[in-house]
């Protein structure tokens, strides 16, 4: 199925995993379920005020939308239609508001099966404070960490079948007379894939940022106690692709001292010990690099330190494609009140801007929310004592005008 794109604009190209961006650049937006309506008018209001700041008439994002979710289904009749992958697969880049997923039966996480069909394989999360925010911590500007979460593999394949079942019924016989498993006959059953080339993947991608970044470290996260061929196997094999890196890292157990400048220190923890250390000592970690479920879990654990969710971003990456996204649900009791915190969908904007290579735009653009923040300018659930409550529109243009006094043309 093809779909028509709209003039004016011009394809985004990636060339060795890098974004080649036009002038004009075709961007997909899927405006997102329950306060998508709110959040994504002013992420875009405030993205396309930061470009023109720094580049005048000069660059221009040019709009595409593509349907997903509640939205896709009254006009199409399905959740994700086939026009939208399309599109995205056409278009390279996109950026997402939060999409429904319902708790066990019905469609399954629409999230996933995006980045599942576009072999969006990284799931990137930056995490660090803002002055102003809430937190919980007494030192949160110690946290700052990047995550790289593994995107296709672990649970969420979506390999399972429910109790009862003739599946579940046919694979636990299976392991009971070939493999000598014992299964409770009336269990529900999930496989858990774990693969080399998508763990090393992930692995070189967040290793080489680092480099590229000059972080200080990544820490491979891992329950391989327990679970030794998969999430064991995982830190074997990140391991092995930090042995492609020679005099660019040095591994922990190695050191006898402070690391050479330069150097990126490969550690890796145990995930239930890493939720007290980025509680207890957050200052000692940089680039985390871990499976699936583990880094959701994380990516939550983490963002609460510095504010909650609403001010997490994220991105999808592969080598030909990128989707950046609000981490939070969709909130629906909040919806359509011009109240939610659209902090998470306008850093996610920073990311696509910095990844599109359009560095001036995405550092007004940082700069004037974190500086709307600092003036006690917040929504609802960042109100802190002499800050005052705005909606979310009054946000964005807090931050437009702001802008005015920020570099550019």
């Amino acid at each position: 199925m093809t779909s028509t794109l709209p003039a004016g604009g011009d394809l985004v190209e990636f060339v060795q995993g890098q974004m080649r961006t036009p002038d004009h650049p075709l961007v997909a937006f899927i405006e997102g379920d329950g306060i998508g309506i709110d959040i994504w008018p002013a992420t875009r209001a405030v993205t396309e005020a930061a470009v023109q700041r720094a580049y005048g008439q000069r660059r221009k994002i040019v709009w595409v939308e593509v349907l997903a979710g509640e939205k896709a289904k009254k006009l199409t009749g399905g959740y994700l239609p086939a026009a939208t992958l399309d599109t995205l697969r056409r278009v390279k880049v996109g950026i997402k508001g939060p999409l429904t997923t319902p708790i066990g039966g019905g469609i399954r996480s629409l999230n996933v099966a995006l980045r599942q069909e576009l072999d969006l394989y990284a799931c990137v999360r930056p995490v660090r404070y803002y002055q102003g925010v809430p937190s919980p911590l007494k030192h949160p500007e110690q946290v700052d960490m990047v995550i790289y979460r593994e995107n296709t593999e672990d649970v969420y394949a979506g390999i399972e079948w429910p109790s009862g079942s003739a599946e579940s019924a046919l694979l636990i016989g299976t392991l009971k007379d070939h493999l000598g498993v014992r299964i409770d006959p009336q269990s529900g059953i999930g496989i858990k894939p774990i693969s080399p080339n998508a763990s090393k993947r992930l692995v070189r991608r967040a290793i080489a940022y680092a480099i590229e970044a000059h972080r200080r470290s990544v820490t491979l996260v891992h329950k391989g106690n327990i679970q030794k061929f998969t999430e064991g196997a995982f830190r074997d094999w990140g391991y092995e692709v930090a042995a492609e890196f020679p005099g660019r890292v040095v591994l922990e157990q190695e050191l006898n001292g402070p690391p050479p400048d330069g150097v990126v220190v490969i550690k890796d923890r145990i995930a239930d010990n890493m939720f007290q250390q980025v509680l207890l000592h957050p200052e000692a970690y940089d680039v985390i690099a871990t499976t699936n479920l583990n880094g959701d879990y994380l990516s939550d654990a983490i963002a609460a330190e510095v504010g909650g969710i609403g001010m997490a971003p994220g991105a999808n990456l592969s080598d030909q494609a990128a989707v950046f996204e609000a981490t939070h649900g969709t909130a629906p009791r909040h919806a359509g009140k011009d109240e939610a915190n659209p902090g998470s969908l306008m850093l996610s904007a920073v990311m696509m801007l910095q990844a599109m290579g359009w560095q001036e735009a995405a550092k007004i653009l940082e700069d004037s929310l974190a500086k709307s923040i600092a003036d006690g300018i917040v929504t609802y659930d960042l109100v802190r004592p002499g800050a005052t409550r705005v909606a979310t529109s009054e946000f964005a243009r807090a931050m437009i005008a702001r802008m005015q006094d920020m570099g550019g043309n």
